[in-house]
C-alpha cells in the first residue's frame, strides 16, 4: 500500500511540474517547431493549436507567430519568456483562449530583459499578462473576459520602462486594464485604447491604475475612450499616485472617461501632470460625495504637486475638481494656459460645485466656462466655485475672466441637427449639410483658426491633418453659425 501511494505522490508531482523549456540556443521557433520538439507540450489540428503544458522560452531563443491561428491552452497552464528571450506575434489574427472557459489558463510572464511585441492578438480567459521586461509592445489587440491568474493587479501589470500599449481594447476583464506597482517606476505610454467595463470584480481600483513614473520619462495617457459599467460602484478610471516617495511626471489628454466611479484622480508628492483636452462626463457610479465621484481630483496633503488643466469638459459627474492640500494647480492664466475648462451639471444633495479648492493655495482659473449654457457672469461662477469666499481657511480661486465658447445665431437652425461622425475621429469625419451651411472652420483651443473648407448641401466627408487634441468646429453661412467639439486622436 505504501508503494502505490508513494507512486501516485511522484506521478502528481509530475504533472504539477510538467513544462518545455526551449534550449536556450538561439533559435527562432514556431509553434510547429514546438510541435515537433515536444509533441506533448504542443498539438495541432489545421490552425488550432493546443498548450498542454507550461511553455518556457528560454534566454537566447525567440517564439515567433507570424501565421494567423488559434492557441488554446490548458486550464493553469502559463507562457513564460526569460530575459534575453522574446517573443513576437506579428500575424493579422492571432487568438489566444482558454481550451474550456469556465477553467481559465494561467497566462503570461515577460520576465526581465526579454523583449515582447504582441500585435493583432485576441487575448482571452486567461490570467493576464504580468510584464517584467522593459522591452513591451502590445498593440491593436483585444483583451477580454480575462481573471486572475500569473496577475492580479491589472489584465496586463507593468514594472518598468517605458512600454507601449497602443491601438488595443480592454473589455470586460475581471481586474483593471493596466496598472504598475507604487513601489515601482514605470513611464507607459497608454494611447488610443478603448477601455470599457473592466475591474468587473468591483474592487476599489480604477480602471487605469498607475504607479510612480520614471523621472525623467513621463507616463503618457492619451486618446483613450475609457467607459464604466454603471453596474460597479467601485471601479473608477483613472487614477496616478505617487505613494512611496518617487516621481510623477504624467501627461492625461484627449481622453473621453465616463460612467466610472470617478473620473480621475492625482494622488501625491513630486508630481506634475498636464490635464489636456479631456472629456469627463457621468461618474458618479458609487453615488457617494464623501467617497467619490470627482470629474477631476487632485491629492497631495504634504504638497509639491504641481498641475495644469486645460481645455477639460467635465459634466454630470458629482463633482467638477476637488482639490485637497497645498496643491500648486492652473485651470487658466493670462500667461500659459488658455483656460477653455467647461463644466455643466456637476453636483451632488442640491447643490453644484464646479470647482471644491479644499486646500491653502490660490488656485488660478481664469477663462473657463463655468456654468454650460449658463449666462457667464461672475455671480454664477461664483455660486459653483468653493473656495475662500465659502470657508475663510480655504484659498482663493481667480476665475475672472470667464469665457464660454461661442454659439451664435442659431435661432433658425436647431444645434442637434448637426452630427458628425466619427468623434474622436482620426483624418476624417462626416456630416450630413441639412441646413446648408457653407463652409466649415476648424478652430484650436486657444480659439486660432487652423483651416476653413467648403462644403455641399448633404453629405460632406472632412479631410484634415492635425495633431491630436481637442478641437472646435464651426459650421457657417451668412446668417447662422453652430461649434461643434471634436476629438482628433
Amino acid at each position: 500500500m505504501k508503494f502505490f501511494t508513494t507512486l501516485s505522490l511522484l506521478f502528481c508531482f509530475s504533472i504539477a511540474l510538467a513544462q518545455y523549456t526551449t534550449p536556450g540556443t538561439g533559435v527562432d521557433w514556431t509553434l510547429d517547431d514546438i510541435v515537433t520538439a515536444s509533441p506533448g507540450t504542443v498539438t495541432v489540428s489545421g490552425t488550432t493549436y493546443t498548450l498542454l503544458e507550461d511553455l518556457t522560452i528560454a534566454a537566447d531563443d525567440i517564439l515567433r507567430i507570424n501565421t494567423d491561428l488559434t492557441l488554446e491552452i490548458e486550464a493553469g497552464v502559463r507562457i513564460t519568456v526569460l530575459g534575453l528571450g522574446s517573443f513576437f506575434v506579428e500575424a493579422d489574427a492571432v487568438i489566444f483562449t482558454a481550451v474550456n472557459q469556465a477553467a481559465p489558463y494561467d497566462g503570461f510572464r515577460f520576465e526581465e530583459l526579454s523583449t515582447i511585441e504582441i500585435q493583432n492578438a485576441t487575448i482571452q480567459f486567461g490570467g493576464g499578462l504580468q510584464v517584467l521586461t522593459e522591452s513591451f509592445v502590445l498593440n491593436n489587440c483585444v483583451l477580454l473576459n480575462n481573471v486572475s491568474g500569473v496577475t492580479t493587479g491589472a489584465t496586463v501589470t507593468l514594472s518598468r520602462g517605458v512600454p507601449v500599449i497602443t491601438n488595443n481594447d480592454f473589455l470586460f476583464n475581471a481586474n483593471p486594464a493596466i496598472s504598475s506597482g507604487a513601489n515601482q517606476s514605470v513611464s507607459a505610454i497608454i494611447e488610443n485604447n478603448l477601455i470599457e467595463g473592466n475591474n468587473q470584480s468591483n474592487n476599489n481600483r480604477p480602471q487605469i491604475n498607475m504607479g510612480a513614473t520614471r523621472l525623467n520619462d513621463t507616463l503618457k495617457i492619451r486618446n483613450n475612450t475609457i467607459l464604466g459599467d454603471r453596474d460597479l460602484d467601485q471601479a473608477g478610471g483613472i487614477a496616478v499616485a505617487n505613494l512611496v516617495g518617487g516621481a510623477l511626471r504624467v501627461i492625461i489628454e484627449g481622453n473621453t472617461i465616463k460612467d466610472n466611479r470617478y473620473g480621475m484622480t492625482i494622488v501625491g508628492p513630486n508630481s506634475y501632470a498636464l490635464i489636456k483636452d479631456n472629456i469627463i462626463e457621468d461618474n458618479d457610479t458609487q453615488g457617494n460625495p464623501n467617497l467619490g465621484g470627482s470629474g477631476i481630483n487632485l491629492n497631495a496633503p504634504t504638497g509639491d504637486m504641481t498641475v495644469d488643466a486645460t481645455g477639460n469638459t467635465m459634466r454630470r459627474n458629482l463633482w467638477g475638481v476637488t482639490i485637497q492640500g497645498p496643491v500648486d494647480a492652473n485651470f487658466g492664466d493670462d500667461e500659459d494656459n488658455p483656460g477653455l475648462n467647461v463644466f455643466s451639471e456637476n453636483g451632488n444633495n442640491g447643490e453644484i460645485f464646479a470647482l471644491y479648492n479644499n486646500g491653502p493655495n490660490t488656485i488660478s482659473a481664469k477663462h473657463n466656462c463655468w456654468v454650460e449654457d449658463g449666462e457667464g457672469t461672475l455671480a454664477e461662477a461664483e455660486e459653483v466655485i468653493f473656495h475662500i469666499e465659502d470657508d475663510p481657511t480655504l484659498g482663493e480661486v481667480i476665475f475672472d475672466p470667464i469665457y464660454c465658447e461661442p454659439l451664435a445665431n442659431v435661432d433658425e437652425v436647431n444645434p442637434d441637427s448637426v452630427v458628425l461622425y466619427p468623434n474622436p475621429a482620426q483624418n476624417q469625419f462626416t456630416f450630413q449639410n441639412e441646413s446648408n451651411f457653407e463652409t466649415v472652420t476648424f478652430y484650436n483651443v486657444n480659439w486660432q483658426k487652423v483651416f476653413t473648407q467648403d462644403v455641399i448641401l448633404g453629405t460632406n466627408t472632412i479631410n484634415f491633418n492635425l495633431n491630436a487634441g481637442i478641437y472646435f468646429i464651426a459650421f457657417e453661412d451668412e446668417n447662422n453659425q453652430i461649434v461643434k467639439k471634436i476629438v482628433v486622436k
